[in-house]
């Protein structure tokens, strides 16, 4: 599998889905479901960040040349979570 769609294409699904979920109107999940599944991924998307720095952390210190991948992934599923706050910030 290509590097660019192992490290950047798959961890971007996870802000396509929060966006997709924060955008839906409210009649169709309703307001408390809609906004626990956008919850829920922007957690799951702060975990899997947290583990991909984590990875590319320790590739850096090993001298891995995969690394930087490691640390761009990390930068787009943090995006849901940083969307979370900015959202809890301005309302």
């Amino acid at each position: 599998m290509p590097q660019i769609i192992r490290f950047l294409a798959l961890p971007a699904l996870v802000p396509i889905f929060f966006f997709a979920v924060a955008s839906m109107p409210v009649e169709v999940l309703g307001c408390r479901n809609r906004g626990l599944l956008a919850v829920m991924i922007a957690l799951a998307g702060a975990l899997a960040a947290l583990g991909a720095m984590i990875i590319g952390t320790k590739g850096r210190i090993r001298r891995d040349p995969q690394a930087h991948w490691w640390a761009i992934s990390a930068l787009v599923l943090a995006i849901p979570a940083v969307a979370v706050l900015f959202i809890a910030c301005v309302r």
